[in-house]
């Protein structure tokens, strides 16, 4: 089982090249990625995308990304001339405007005025770039990865005693569920004789009181809410297990509100919104498992 939330950090130093790549991931829906990182890898954005796509299902990831290229290699300047020519000329008009100025138009003036002369970055794929920025990437995940393993097992260990709060619950429940039709019919025989005089249609009693079983029955939802219980225990063994369990406990609530309508029995309504309260924390720290 994973959390969510976690810091991952890699890095990468060989032959002048040094790339370093932090993760941070907080909660979210769907698995959303952000990239930020030096325009020389630019390139290698979606590379970064699809890696970490391949290692996480959900969660909102900040992927950061820092380069020191310290490499030799060959660099290449392109020289534009039409900017150097009008540069040129611009200096001949003004010259003859201003007849006493001293024109310094030099080689060097023209190579320091803007846009003359650029570097011009390679073209061709840099492998050891991408290598490199594959290995720190990998690094800071399997870092994050163990994080999110390590706080998504604390949170096991959390929803597995609140389901075990529930399943007690549910086990008081199910030993007053019986109890309260008897208790039902008991009291109706005394309100119908104190109210006849000690006549009493022990029939019409018994009629009342199955009507009245029959509508505050919970057998059904208490079955229900024993099947999942055992598979949301079963879920948790599992890596990712997010979705599955938002879904089980949509359906937890909808049994335990059932039990609430139908009960028609105070200690029975008191357990079941007991247990709504418990399905209620469970609902909240699933929203931080992967």
């Amino acid at each position: 089982m994973y959390s969510m939330t976690g810091f991952g950090k890699g890095d990468f130093r060989e032959g002048g090249l040094e790339i370093g790549v932090e993760l941070k991931s907080v909660n979210n829906r769907f698995l959303d990625v952000s990239v930020k990182c030096p325009h020389i890898l630019n390139p290698y954005e979606e590379t970064v995308r699809t890696l970490v796509r391949e290692s996480l299902s959900r969660g909102h990831v900040d992927v950061f990304v820092s380069v020191l290229d310290k490499r030799e290699k060959e660099r290449k300047l392109y020289v534009d001339l039409a900017a150097a020519r009008a540069y040129a000329e611009a200096a001949k008009r003004l010259k003859e405007t201003f007849p006493d100025l001293v024109d310094d138009t030099t080689v060097t003036f023209l190579l320091k005025s803007p846009d003359v002369v650029r570097t011009e970055e390679p073209t061709e794929a840099d492998e050891a770039l991408a290598e490199g920025l594959k290995r720190a990437l990998g690094a800071a995940l399997a870092a994050l990865k163990a994080m999110r393993l390590k706080e998504g097992e604390r949170l096991k260990a959390d929803l597995l005693s609140r389901m075990e709060t529930i399943a007690e619950l549910r086990a008081k429940i199910a030993e007053r569920a019986p109890l309260v039709s008897e208790e039902y019919r008991k009291k109706l025989t005394e309100r119908v004789t104190e109210f006849l005089g000690g006549k009493v249609d022990e029939s019409r009693i018994l009629t009342e009181a199955a009507v009245f079983a029959d509508k505050c029955n919970i057998d059904e939802e208490l079955t229900r809410l024993a099947s999942h219980i055992t598979e949301f225990r079963k879920i948790c063994e599992e890596p990712i297990v997010g979705r599955k369990l938002d879904f089980l406990v949509q359906e937890f609530n909808r049994e335990c509100n059932t039990v609430c309508s139908k009960s028609n029995d105070a200690r029975i309504t008191a357990f079941a919104l007991e247990m709504k309260n418990e399905i209620e924390k469970v609902r909240e720290q699933i929203q931080n498992l992967e």
